[in-house]
């Protein structure tokens, strides 16, 4: 009897469906639970509004402060580097400094690497712009001679504006000779720069206080959730649900607290902003600054609600690892 052709072309697509489907049924069932999982434990939270916004507001006053510090520490740094780049040193030269041996300091100066550029300013010149700017022209006849003495203006290079590198120019130019004194100000810099540093390891060690308060929080409300579906977690164990099985709607809850803290953290942390903007552009106008808070941005508040929903299901997994070993099927036989 002859083999049927349709049944030898179609044997090995038929096969390869065969060994297919039942991964991919598999696949499509634990994909189906776990969406089917979810929608239940967000339909769950919302049946207790006020319970949840609590948790939530609780969560976000948490994830909001230690993010609004280090955005404000983020803007500072960002001001005093700004800073930092713009410092200038400057150099007065002595009295019987001629203008011939000012102009060869200036060339020996701008001839270091470290030197974007060196501006001479003479005698003469500068009691002529302190005249026109003082309107003390009257006054400054009375001068038997010109008391102020050659300057130098002089640029680091952007690599050498740290205050290690000014600190290194600033030695460098009081070794030569005929420089009666240098004079830049990068001591407060200097003592910013240290608070800053101080005030972000603060940030971040509160940060991770309050990281932990919130895994406390979460844990504490899956806790009372495990309590209060005790005896469905037990008929679910004694008809054989496994652990992830039973596991599963907790971590969904522990996420869905967390993404709600992150969006009232985010909704906090804007209108923080807006309220004290208003004030700092003043406060920043009055000082010529051009200081501005930093918002977060889309990366940042994705940053933010990723990181919450984490610490959420953190704590919720700490709380069923906790307290879902303690209930066993056999609670009912010995009831």
């Amino acid at each position: 009897m002859a083999a049927d052709p349709r049944q030898k072309s179609e044997s090995p697509r038929g096969a390869a469906t065969r060994t297919k489907s039942p991964i991919n049924n598999q696949a499509k069932s634990y994909l189906d639970h776990h969406r089917k999982v979810a929608r239940a434990s967000a339909q769950r939270l919302l049946k207790t509004p006020i319970a949840s916004l609590m948790t939530w507001t609780v969560m976000g006053v948490a994830l909001a402060l230690p993010v609004a510090l280090l955005l404000l520490l983020a803007s500072l740094q960002g001001v005093s580097a700004g800073w930092e780049s713009s410092a200038r040193i400057t150099a007065y030269l002595n009295m019987d400094t001629s203008v011939q041996q000012a102009r060869d300091i200036a060339r020996e100066i701008d001839g270091d690497g470290r030197i974007l550029s060196v501006e001479l300013v003479e005698r003469d010149q500068a009691l002529a712009e302190f005249r026109a700017a003082s309107g003390l022209g009257d006054a400054l006849d009375f001068l038997g001679e010109n008391p102020l003495p050659h300057t130098l203006l002089i640029s680091p290079e952007e690599n050498a504006r740290t205050a290690e590198s000014v600190q290194a120019l600033v030695t460098f130019i009081e070794g030569l000779g005929r420089v009666d004194q240098v004079q830049v100000d990068l001591g407060w810099l200097q003592r910013l720069n240290a608070m800053t540093d101080i005030l972000a390891r603060a940030v971040w060690a509160l940060s991770l206080l309050l990281g932990a308060a919130v895994i406390l929080v979460i844990g504490n409300t899956v806790r009372l959730a495990i309590e209060n579906r005790r005896d469905e977690i037990l008929v679910a164990k004694l008809v054989g649900g496994t652990d992830a099985f039973v596991r599963r709607p907790f971590l969904y809850s522990g996420a869905w607290f967390g993404l709600g803290g992150g969006l009232v953290a985010w909704v906090l942390i804007q209108v923080s902003l807006w309220w004290l903007n208003g004030p700092i552009e003043r406060l920043a106008d009055l000082y010529r600054s051009e200081f501005a808070l930093q918002g977060l941005g889309f990366e940042g508040a994705a940053a933010l609600i990723i990181i919450a929903m984490l610490l959420g299901w953190l704590g919720a997994w700490v709380a069923v690892k906790r307290h879902l070993d303690d209930i066993e099927p056999g609670e009912i036989a010995g009831g």
